[in-house]
């Protein structure tokens, strides 16, 4: 459980020193039947139509589309109404189609996503999701809301990325060749 102390036993040895239970990673797979190239180049490209922006966005009501520029270095980004660029972060790992690894902004302290697409079949994709970085939260910041309350204590994060991955599945398997 997030937050939870567990003692570790060398320390216990070494004079009784509780040491903080290491805080996990967010995963989050689906599967989608389509072919590897497809998933991925769709998930990338079309992320502006199938990511839930309302709640999950930083501008609210203002922002319009979400951005994947497709290189490393590259910025995930949303842009408002008004033409403002919102950044999520940047792209630390681009290997298209297996897999991408970007620096999340949204959180109080940056934390790190990982999306990785590997063929279960000709037709079938996994589409996995780790955010990890965890442990650079503060406990209160842990509990702060993000697109839904209670934050990553709560496993708001976790439905969120759930909920993030089904819609893009719908928007994927809807474009299939």
């Amino acid at each position: 459980m997030p937050g939870e102390r567990e003692v570790d036993d060398t320390a216990r040895r070494d004079g009784g020193a509780v040491l903080p239970l290491r805080r996990p990673p967010i995963r989050q797979s689906t599967t989608v039947r389509s072919d590897l190239v497809h998933v991925f180049t769709t998930f990338v490209r079309t992320i502006g139509v199938w990511w839930p922006l309302q709640p999950m966005s930083i501008g609210g009501d203002r922002a319009r589309t979400v951005t994947i520029d497709e290189y490393t270095g590259g910025r995930v980004y949303e842009t408002w109404d008004d033409g403002t660029i919102a950044e999520w972060g940047r792209l630390a790992v681009w290997e298209p189609p297996n897999r991408f690894v970007m620096s999340w902004l949204n959180t109080p302290a940056p934390t790190e996503v990982e999306l990785a697409f590997t063929a279960l079949g000709p037709a079938l994709t996994r589409v996995s999701v780790e955010h990890r970085g965890w442990e650079h939260l503060t406990e209160d910041q842990l509990r702060e809301d993000c697109a839904a309350p209670g934050g990553y204590s709560t496993g708001a994060y976790s439905d969120g990325w759930a909920a993030a991955l089904a819609a893009s599945v719908d928007v994927i398997e809807s474009t299939l060749p």
